[in-house]
């Protein structure tokens, strides 16, 4: 028998799962995170999966891309959040997204007749693959980095991947062409999940919530958003997502301003369980952006000013 202590939960490193393989602009944009950086990282073949083994334990945080400026709401992962797994968001984070064109070293653009990526990464560079290679053939891989890496093991002059510089120097490829995405402000949104806590409110937060129809007819849109706009809360994302149980019956996924421990927001989520509607909370958490301490400054002060105001008008009751 090993007389060693064996390592338990809490003694071994934070594990951090991600998209796999190595390279993929996931684990670009987690690496711009000092903490998560430097924990375990754990690659993961779907998006899916990755946030399935943050439920089950088996990483203690999963990373995962969940909307693009271009082409919108990454699916896989809303759905995923929404109806299969009880995590919560913990963190968001947005870098902007260069895609490059690559090949094995001696290929050339003009010999390309194949194009490998993520479907995502092939509608981002719809124009310079309609410009510059017009028949080529598209095939769809898991991840950038996925693409890069099958044709690096293929070797193959003809084909290429769409992705990073950091997968095209993992994986010893050339880049054909560089910035080949047709929107140069082109941006992704990445969250950080793990299952239970909700981080504590910083005065620049966001909260995103599933909220299910209560019956598929006329205005039930509009009488969920009106509790919203009510209470001036501020929408930052609105997508409807069938909910998997028949033709029109939808639910919506919705970001917006403002934490959990804020009394308005607090209010209407009450308002909306208290009408009937099913609400998935799915995390309240710093919102991305260095405009941050500037916004939390203006929002204290408004707070501080709310109080100084109320509490006067407070003072005048009677008998207090």
């Amino acid at each position: 028998m090993n007389d060693e202590a064996q390592p338990t939960p809490t003694d071994r490193p934070l594990r951090v799962g991600f998209l796999g393989p190595r390279g993929t602009f996931t684990e670009q944009a987690l690496l711009t995170q000092p903490d998560l950086a430097a924990a375990e990282l754990v690659p993961y073949p779907t998006m899916a999966d990755v946030l399935r083994a943050t439920e089950t334990g088996e990483v203690d945080h999963g990373f995962v891309a969940i909307e693009n400026s271009i082409e919108g709401t990454v699916n896989v992962t809303s759905d995923t959040l929404a109806f299969d797994v009880d995590v919560l968001i913990q963190r968001e984070v947005v870098i902007p997204i260069q895609q490059h064109l690559m090949s094995v070293p001696g290929a050339t653009l003009g010999g390309i007749d194949e194009v490998v990526s993520i479907p995502h990464a092939t509608a981002q560079a719809r124009r310079f693959l309609h410009r510059e290679l017009p028949s080529v053939r598209t095939r769809a891989a898991n991840s950038t980095s996925e693409a890069a890496r099958l044709v690096a093991e293929a070797g193959d002059p003809k084909v290429a991947a769409i992705g990073n510089q950091l997968a095209a120097s993992i994986y010893g490829l050339e880049v054909l062409a560089a910035d080949i995405e047709d929107h140069p402000e082109n941006e992704t949104r990445f969250v950080a999940v793990a299952p239970g806590t909700v981080p504590a409110p910083t005065g620049h937060d966001k909260t995103s919530v599933v909220v299910f129809q209560r019956e598929d007819a006329p205005g039930s849109l509009l009488a969920i958003l009106q509790q919203f706009a009510a209470r001036s809360i501020n929408l930052t994302n609105l997508q409807s997502r069938p909910t998997k149980k028949g033709l029109g019956d939808y639910c919506f996924l919705l970001d917006l301003e403002g934490h959990l421990a804020d009394g308005l927001v607090a209010d209407c989520l009450k308002a909306l369980r208290v009408r009937g509607h099913e609400v998935k909370f799915l995390g309240s958490y710093p919102a991305a952006g260095d405009h941050g301490p500037a916004v939390r400054e203006a929002a204290d002060d408004a707070s501080r000013r709310a109080d100084a105001w109320l509490a006067e008008i407070r003072g005048r009751i009677v008998g207090r």
